[in-house]
C-alpha cells in the first residue's frame, strides 16, 4: 500500500484538509468539496439480481476503477462502508476481491474509522432520549405506548426483532413492547448518506419521527431534545473516508445502507468530493438494478444533482444460469440452455435501466468454468437488449488488466453530450401511484395488493403532507418480486406490499413488500474469523 497521503495529493486535494487515521486511511474535510471548477462523469455500477452464485459488483467496480487507471484516465471509486451483519454472517467481507480490492481491506471490514458505531450511538441515544421524554411527560399527548422508534445494534440477530423493554418494576420504566433493526437499516444511517453538509444533517435529523401523540401528531427527534446531542456524535462520520485499491487508485469508502430495506447507496458528500477532483467518478448502489440503481436515481440522484452519465450492469454466467434454475451445486457445469433460460432477467434490467436515459454498458464477471458458448449467449442476449456494449471482467484474477476492454467501452459509452434523464414517476404522484409505477416498470407485476393497516397508515402520511416524498421499496433483493423464490423475470402476479413506514429525516416512504425483516438472523453457518499471533485479521 502507497501512504494514504501520496494518494490524497495525486487526486489534487489539499493535505491540509485532509484528517490521517494512520498510515493507509484518513478522513476528508467537507471544504475540499468543489462547488465549480473540474466536473467529472459520474457512473452508477449495479447489478442483476442476486442468486447465491454471485455477481461480483464491488470486485468489478475495483477492477474497473484500475482499468481505468492503466488507460490513463483520472478515476476515484465511492463505495458503501461493509456492515459487521454481514462480515460476520454469509458475506465475511465487502472488498472486493483477489486482485481487484480496496486496501487496507481488515481495517475497512473491522470498525474502519468509526462511522457504523457513531451512527448506532446516535440512534440509541435518540431511542434513549424519547423513552425518557415519553415517561416524564415532557411532550404533551407523548406516552410510552406511542413510541415507534426502535433500536439498533451491527449484528444479525433474530431474537432481537421483537423485545420488551422495561421489566423489573418502576425504576426501569417505561415498560414497552419494541424491537432492534440493524444498523444498516437505521434511519441515521440513511440520514447520514444523503445529507450534503452539517446544516443539512442538523435539518435532517431534526425531522426524524419517534412516534405520535394520542391525537395522532407527530413526535420528532428535535421535540425529545436530541438534536444537538446527535450532532455531536456524528460531526466527524459525515467525513468521507479515503482509502486505495491494490493497484492505488483513490476509493472513498462512506456510510452504509442496505439496499433492500434503505437506499442502499455511498453518501452524497463522497460523490460530490470525488467529483470535483477525478475525471470518472464510480459509485456503487446496493444489490439489484431493481432495488439499488431505482434508488440512486429516484432518491440521492434526483435530489442533488448526481445524476449519471452511464450506469454498468454486472452479471455473471453464473447468476444467469441460476436465474435459468440451475441448482448452486451444478454451476459449474456448462449448460447454454440455461443461460438462455436465465437471460430474460439480464435483458429486462438493460431496458429498465435505459428507460432512464442512459448508456448501459454490461460487464460480465469471468468466473474460470464459464464457456465460451455461454459467455457469447450473455453478450449476444445483453446487445440485442439495447446494452452499448457487453465486455468481459477479469479483474478478480488480473486486476486493472483485466479490466482494460470494460474501461475502453465505459469511455466510449460516455464520449459526447450528457443523456436526458427521465423517471419512472413524477415527483407530485401519489405514494401509492409510485408503488403501481415501480411495480409495473420495475418488478414486472400486473398489481398491487396493499395490507389493510397498510393502506390506513398511507392514508395518514398523505394526511400529515408527506405524500410527495419518494418511495424507497424493502423487498427482498433475491427477487425482482416480494416472494425471494420467484426467479426471472415473474409476471402476471400480484404485487404485496404489507406495511409501511416513514423516513421523514432520511427523505422518503418505505413500503415494506411480503414478509421483509428490517433485522437479519445468522445463517446455520455464521463466518468465523481470527487473528494470528502478529494480529492480522484472518478469514476475510
Amino acid at each position: 500500500m502507497r501512504p494514504i497521503m501520496e494518494v490524497v495529493e495525486e487526486l489534487g486535494l489539499d493535505p491540509t484538509e485532509t484528517i490521517p487515521y494512520g498510515r493507509h486511511k484518513a478522513k476528508i474535510a467537507l471544504s475540499a468539496i468543489r462547488s465549480g471548477g473540474k466536473r467529472g462523469k459520474l457512473v452508477v455500477v449495479t447489478g442483476v439480481t442476486p442468486t447465491r452464485a454471485g455477481e461480483g459488483k464491488t470486485t468489478t467496480v475495483v477492477g474497473l476503477a484500475q482499468g481505468m487507471g492503466r488507460i490513463g484516465r483520472s478515476v476515484a471509486a465511492t463505495l458503501r462502508e461493509p456492515s459487521l451483519g454481514p462480515i460476520f454472517g454469509i458475506k465475511g467481507g465487502g472488498t472486493g476481491g483477489d486482485k481487484a480490492k480496496i486496501v487496507p481491506e481488515d481495517e475497512v471490514n473491522i470498525h474502519f474509522t468509526g462511522d457504523a458505531h457513531a451512527v448506532g450511538s446516535a440512534h440509541n441515544l435518540l431511542a434513549a432520549l424519547t423513552d425518557n421524554a415519553a415517561q416524564r411527560g415532557q411532550v404533551p399527548g407523548f406516552a410510552p405506548k406511542d413510541i415507534t422508534w426502535r433500536r439498533v445494534t451491527d449484528v444479525e440477530e433474530r431474537a432481537l426483532r421483537t423485545v420488551v423493554t422495561g421489566i423489573g418494576g418502576s425504576a426501569n420504566s417505561p415498560m414497552r413492547e419494541s424491537g432492534f433493526d440493524i444498523v444498516t437499516a437505521s434511519e441515521v444511517m440513511a440520514v447520514l448518506a444523503l445529507s450534503s453538509g452539517l446544516e443539512d444533517l442538523r435539518a435532517r435529523l431534526s425531522r426524524i419521527v419517534v412516534g405520535f401523540t394520542g391525537e395522532g401528531s407527530p413526535v420528532t427527534s428535535d421535540d425529545v431534545g436530541a438534536v444537538g446531542s446527535m450532532m455531536a456524535l456524528l460531526r466527524h462520520a459525515i467525513l468521507p473516508n479515503i482509502v486505495q485499491t491494490t493497484e492505488g487508485q483513490p476509493v472513498i469508502v462512506h456510510t452504509g445502507p442496505f439496499g433492500n430495506i434503505a437506499h442502499g447507496c455511498s453518501s452524497v458528500v463522497g460523490d460530490k468530493l470525488a467529483l470535483g477532483y477525478a475525471d470518472y467518478v464510480l459509485t456503487e448502489a446496493g444489490f439489484g438494478a431493481d432495488l439499488g440503481f431505482e434508488k440512486f436515481m429516484h432518491i440521492k440522484a434526483r435530489f442533488n444533482g448526481l445524476e449519471p452519465s452511464a450506469a454498468v450492469l454486472v452479471a455473471s454466467v453464473r447468476a444467469i444460469k441460476s436465474h435459468g434454475g440451475v441448482r448452486v451445486r451444478e454451476l459449474e457445469n456448462p449448460n447454454e440452455d440455461a443461460v438462455k433460460k436465465g437471460a430474460p432477467i439480464l435483458e429486462h434490467l438493460v431496458r429498465m435501466i435505459k428507460s432512464f436515459g442512459l448508456p448501459v454498458v454490461v460487464a460480465i464477471n469471468r468466473f474460470p468454468a464459464d464457456s465460451p458458448a455461454e459467455l457469447a449467449v450473455v453478450k449476444e442476449r445483453a446487445e440485442a437488449a439495447g446494452a452499448h456494449s457487453a465486455v468481459e471482467s477479469r479483474g478478480f484474477a488480473e486486476g486493472g488488466a483485466g479490466c482494460v476492454e470494460l474501461a475502453e467501452a465505459l469511455v466510449s459509452a460516455t464520449d459526447g453530450d450528457a443523456p436526458q434523464i427521465s423517471y419512472l414517476y413524477p415527483t407530485d404522484a401519489s405514494i401509492e401511484d409510485k408503488v403501481n409505477a415501480l411495480a409495473q416498470k420495475v418488478y414486472r407485476a400486473s398489481d398491487v395488493d396493499w395490507d389493510a393497516s397498510a393502506s390506513r397508515q398511507l392514508k395518514t402520511y398523505e394526511e400529515l403532507g408527506w405524500g410527495a416524498l419518494p418511495v424507497c421499496m424493502a423487498k427482498t433483493h433475491l427477487s425482482l418480486s416480494h416472494n425471494p423464490r420467484l426467479k426471472g423475470v415473474p409476471k402476471d402476479y400480484t404485487f404485496e406490499v404489507s406495511d409501511v413506514r416513514a423516513s421523514i429525516g432520511a427523505g422518503f416512504i418505505y413500503p415494506i413488500a411480503g414478509t421483509m425483516v428490517t433485522m437479519p438472523g445468522l445463517p446455520g453457518s455464521p463466518r468465523s474469523l481470527d487473528v494470528d499471533a502478529e494480529g492480522n485479521i484472518l478469514g476475510l
